[in-house]
């Protein structure tokens, strides 16, 4: 079968966030199906990955939008109920293409990807369409409100928020809604009392971060991974230096805690210390996570589910957690990743793993095989191929 991605960003390259999630469906689905790819170019850079795209997609096309123009669309929101995720990617060229690709091939459904492409397929009642959230954008924004401390960003994100979940009803013109976690699905069918909306769980390569290989012996270092210009994952690592690591520290004052992503703002960068490392964009998660003790997930706003947490349990490390997005595994406590909520308990229980070897065993092997039975690229692939066929 004939079908369309219509996504927010260039699905290359695949480290993070919603590029990794398309790159990899994508790349499985192309086994069965001819997929072609309609998407913003927001950079130069992103212009150069064609040729690689064009190894799993039939035919690739680039809207050009930088930055500078989607800062513009966003004045309008002055007088625009519609949430600055949407007005940031509006564009007319993409429309006019969008209409251009349509007439061009029959497509027998559409993935469209993000709230954030939502209206440009709204109206095509005629065509198969799924909405792919991936989660909860307004639970996110909620829980960002509710985290805010100045006074006039929370003026601003509760605006957003409200803006957020009153858009998001634009998923009742879809065929079908996907989000990542049951935890944002419950929210979302409570919010909007629809039922077209369905599970699409984020997923692990397995190859590239293979079970079996991790060190157990050592009890020294604390990772956290993620783009580092994400407020969530700013938030966190602020919080956890600040109220966390000194409580570890009390047990352990040589743990080095290894801040490990792309693009670290400012605020990031002014963590480093002897007992903090910034890494930067790091191109073999897979060897940096082989060398912690313990990756911990401290975040404190959100929604979904946390790649971090997958992979480091895809490859057996012990994972210390908080309560956002761990909801959507859809596992107990201590099955791979420990959830807490307060920074003594946070601190407890990663004093805990550092102080019991088999402690850390057991629990890497207990995420070894959740990730294995449920979270694998394979089978998330073989859940979107399912929706799409039923709706072709």
């Amino acid at each position: 079968m004939k079908f369309l991605f219509f996504a927010n960003r260039v699905p290359y390259p695949p480290y993070r966030g919603d590029k990794l999630k398309i790159y990899n469906l994508a790349k499985r689905l192309s086994k069965s199906h001819e997929l072609h790819l309609l998407t913003f170019a927001q950079t130069e850079e992103d212009l150069t990955y064609k040729a690689e795209l064009e190894k799993i997609f039939t035919k690739v096309h680039f809207i050009y939008l930088p930055k500078w123009r989607s800062a513009a669309n966003c004045l309008s929101a002055l007088w625009d109920k519609t949430p600055l995720q949407v007005l940031y990617f509006k564009s007319a060229a993409m429309q006019q293409k969008l209409t251009e690709v349509l007439q061009a091939d029959k497509f027998d459904a559409i993935h469209v990807q993000h709230l954030r492409m939502s209206p440009y397929l709204a109206a095509h009642k005629e065509l198969p369409r799924i909405l792919d959230m991936p989660d909860a954008f307004s639970l996110y924004w909620e829980r960002r409100m509710k985290a805010q401390k100045n006074p006039f960003l929370k003026l601003f994100e509760t605006i957003e928020q409200k803006r957020v979940l009153q858009y998001e009803r634009i998923m009742q013109q879809y065929n079908m809604s996907l989000v990542c976690s049951a935890e944002d699905l419950a929210y979302l069918k409570d919010k909007h009392k629809i039922d077209n909306i369905k599970l699409l769980p984020n997923g692990v390569d397995l190859d590239t971060f293979k079970a079996g290989g991790h060190d157990y012996s050592h009890n020294h270092t604390l990772l956290f991974t993620g783009n580092m210009d994400y407020a969530p994952n700013v938030d966190a690592v602020q919080y956890f230096v600040q109220d966390v690591l000194p409580l570890i520290q009390q047990y352990h004052p040589q743990v080095q805690f290894i801040i490990a992503g792309q693009r670290p703002v400012k605020k990031v960068q002014d963590l480093a210390s002897d007992s903090v490392k910034v890494t930067g964009f790091i191109k073999d998660l897979a060897a940096v996570y082989n060398q912690a003790s313990v990756v911990v997930a401290p975040l404190r706003f959100g929604a979904g589910t946390q790649n971090k947490v997958l992979e480091a349990m895809a490859m057996g490390v012990p994972v210390v957690c908080s309560n956002i997005g761990f909801k959507g595994l859809g596992i107990e406590s201590g099955e791979g990743a420990i959830m807490q909520t307060e920074p003594q308990a946070f601190a407890n229980s990663v004093i805990e793993l550092l102080n019991n070897q088999s402690l850390r065993e057991d629990t890497g092997a207990k995420g070894i095989h959740v990730m294995q039975s449920c979270f694998s690229w394979d089978s998330v692939a073989k859940t979107l191929e399912a929706y799409l066929m039923e709706l072709a």
